[in-house]
Formats: C-alpha cells, sequence, structure tokens
C-alpha cells in the first residue's frame, strides 16, 4: 500500500526531527498536499494511525491541508489552478495545458513538546 509507505517515511521524518531538536512527543502533523499526489487521504490517515502506535507520534492528530493542482496553459500563457489533470483551463478554455504543480507531499509544521 502506497499510502503505509508514505506514512513509515513520515513517521522516520519526524523522528529525525525529534532527535535533532531535542523534543519527545508530536502532538500534531499538519501536511500539505497537493491534488496530483495521488494520494488516497482517508488510507493516508488509518495509515498514519497504525504506523505511528507506540511512537512518539501516537495519538498525534494529522491536519491535511489539501493544496490545489497547477498547470501553465500554452494558449493564454497564464498558471491556473486545475481540479483535474485533463481539465481545460479555467481562464480560456484551451485543452493545452502543463502540469507545473501539485504533486507534492510535505510536512508543512509540527505541534510538539
Amino acid at each position: 500500500m502506497h499510502e503505509m509507505a508514505l506514512c513509515e517515511s513520515l513517521l522516520q521524518a519526524m523522528e529525525e526531527a525529534g532527535r535533532a531538536n531535542d523534543f519527545r512527543r508530536v502532538r500534531r502533523v499538519r501536511l500539505e498536499i497537493g491534488g496530483f499526489a495521488g494520494v488516497e487521504i482517508e488510507a493516508l490517515r488509518f495509515g498514519f494511525d497504525v504506523v505511528t502506535r507506540g511512537s512518539l507520534a501516537d495519538g498525534a492528530e494529522l491536519v491535511v491541508l489539501e493544496v490545489p493542482g497547477r498547470g501553465w496553459c500554452f494558449d493564454c500563457n497564464d498558471t491556473v489552478a486545475l481540479a483535474d489533470r485533463l481539465a481545460p483551463c479555467p481562464s480560456c478554455g484551451g485543452n493545452r495545458l502543463h502540469p507545473n504543480g501539485g504533486t507534492e507531499l510535505t510536512i508543512k509544521d509540527l505541534e510538539v513538546e
């Protein structure tokens, strides 16, 4: 499961941050997830709860901040928000778009103690 591997990577990043910044517990994690990242949010939430059991993030609140996909339109020469990779340009209706954002998955911040 792709989401479980993501959760394991998130836990590893939090553990490394804990060692580097001398904290023992994560209370809240805010993640930015792009609309084109291909992440199933509910599966990620489930995986997060499973992977973090017994760790410094056990019981931590997972807050997901969804970032829209973006694309550059060859027709109107504008960067626009896209709901879908194959959607037409919301500005001009053109279909010649190059996706250029929305694939990120990053830890925005941690609330720790």
